[in-house]
């Protein structure tokens, strides 16, 4: 097929949006390591999970043999709000770059949320609102997540509690705003409104937060009242499988026009937009079918992939969370406060740590300051303002395309571009200010936080 007639954006028709999640775990011969129990380091239950998650989410959280769940159709209808999200052929990018390769993205930024997390925040509702809880506590980073879940609440009149990273909620004031608009309480954290938030503030005066803190604060707050259960916008099984709604429809719409992706490519933090993208071309690999470049770009100041360890370690700093095996800075590891506050974790999805592990994918760690060099590029040329966690696979994607331009391959490159920026503006001053900096951590500072991971 020519190049013309690959149209700028393709769309999939309403019925061709996916029916069911699809399960990455059912194709992996080398299954993700359970959850551990911290105190006695046995696979948790799943009567165990049962104070901190909903019932029906426990259950696809441990299923690692069903390759499809079906969506249920009141979450489908939702869906439609806001999917399918177009694939779109990034040619002006590839004229400014000068590259023969084929450059798309799915855009998932188009809906009120301004992200991808939208697509597990409405299915984790769901599954509160049919169980007959009061309400749900999470975590955010940069907002996104919080966003997307309290929009959801809001859709289903369920209440929402929000621990808003502290550098992220300083940083970020319009997305708190949009969140408390929905009927969110949000709270910087750590905060003193918990216990664990004031042993943290206490053995870290001043700290900026971090994601591994968030949960900490939101699960003890869901564990000690009625009616409200934790939910999670990455890292979990449960998320990536909510997720996959984005590589199944970037596969179909490829599938469309004939195309064939060599390489993909998402950025990582905790693991649910990488997960997502990657979920049915990563199936396909793993059953033999085709073969993908699949790339994880996460942030130098936060390298998990490429400079972590792969081991077990709490998915919280407060150490009340299960233990879970991933490429992992250790829990104690606080990020410095960069404005990818959706990169922040110190681990990476079990799933997607397995799959590291196993060789059936690569990661990068790029700084910020090219990141933002990246995005403002794409912004002058493509149009859309781009979140900087997006920015840091439009960051490799350039790069790679620009290694297309000197060996005069043309291959087909996708990238997810997971949402947009325009509440970023802070950072974006900052880079354009030439304030901006880029801070790497040393390798005594991991090393420092990898000594404390717990003894097996």
């Amino acid at each position: 097929m020519k190049n013309t007639e690959i149209p700028y954006k393709i769309y999939l028709e309403e019925n061709e949006m996916p029916e069911c999640w699809y399960n990455v775990r059912a194709d992996m011969k080398n299954k993700p390591a359970p959850l551990l129990n911290p105190g006695t380091h046995e696979p948790m239950k799943a009567e165990e999970l049962a104070g901190v998650f909903c019932d029906e989410l426990i259950q696809q959280e441990l299923d690692n043999s069903t390759p499809y769940f079906r969506i249920p159709n009141d979450i489908r209808a939702f869906y439609k709000m806001y999917r399918p999200s177009p694939l779109v052929r990034a040619y002006c990018l590839e004229e400014k770059l000068g590259t023969p390769a084929h450059i798309y993205y799915k855009f998932e930024g188009n809906n009120t949320s301004g992200s991808h997390k939208l697509n597990s925040a409405i299915a984790q509702a769901y599954y509160a609102k049919k169980q007959g809880l009061k309400g749900v506590t999470t975590e955010t980073g940069a907002g996104q997540w919080g966003t997307a879940l309290s929009m959801a609440c809001a859709y289903l009149g369920l209440d929402c509690k929000v621990y808003m990273v502290k550098v992220s909620y300083e940083q970020k004031p319009f997305r708190r705003e949009v969140m408390r608009t929905y009927g969110a309480s949000v709270v910087p954290s750590p905060s003193e409104t918990t216990n664990i938030g004031r042993k943290i503030l206490a053995e870290h005066p001043g700290t900026t937060g971090s994601l591994g803190c968030a949960i900490s604060e939101a699960v003890e707050v869901a564990t000690s009242t009625p009616g409200y259960r934790y939910v999670l916008g990455s890292v979990l099984n449960q998320v990536l499988l909510h997720q996959s709604v984005i590589g199944l429809e970037t596969k179909a719409a490829l599938d469309k026009y004939g195309i064939k992706a060599d390489m993909i490519i998402g950025c990582a933090g905790g693991g649910s937009n990488l997960g997502g993208l990657v979920a049915p071309f990563m199936g396909q690999k793993l059953r033999g079918e085709a073969d993908y470049d699949i790339v994880a770009v996460e942030p130098a100041s936060c390298p998990s992939f490429t400079r972590g360890k792969y081991a077990y370690d709490f998915c919280d700093t407060g150490m009340v969370c299960p233990l879970a095996k991933m490429y992992t800075l250790g829990s104690d590891f606080i990020p410095a406060p960069n404005h990818a506050g959706g990169l922040r974790y110190h681990g990476m999805s079990p799933v997607l740590s397995q799959l590291y592990d196993d060789g059936l994918m690569r990661a990068v760690s790029v700084p910020q300051t090219e990141v933002f060099e990246a995005a403002e590029l794409f912004a002058r040329v493509e149009g859309i303002l781009p979140a900087p966690e997006s920015s840091h696979a439009i960051k490799v994607a350039i790069d790679e395309a620009m290694k297309c331009r000197e060996s005069g391959e043309a291959k087909n490159i996708v990238f997810g571009l997971t949402g947009t920026g325009y509440f970023d503006l802070v950072a974006y001053q900052q880079f354009n200010d030439g304030t901006m900096s880029d801070y790497i951590p040393t390798d005594a500072d991991i090393e420092r936080s990898l000594s404390m991971l717990p003894k097996m």
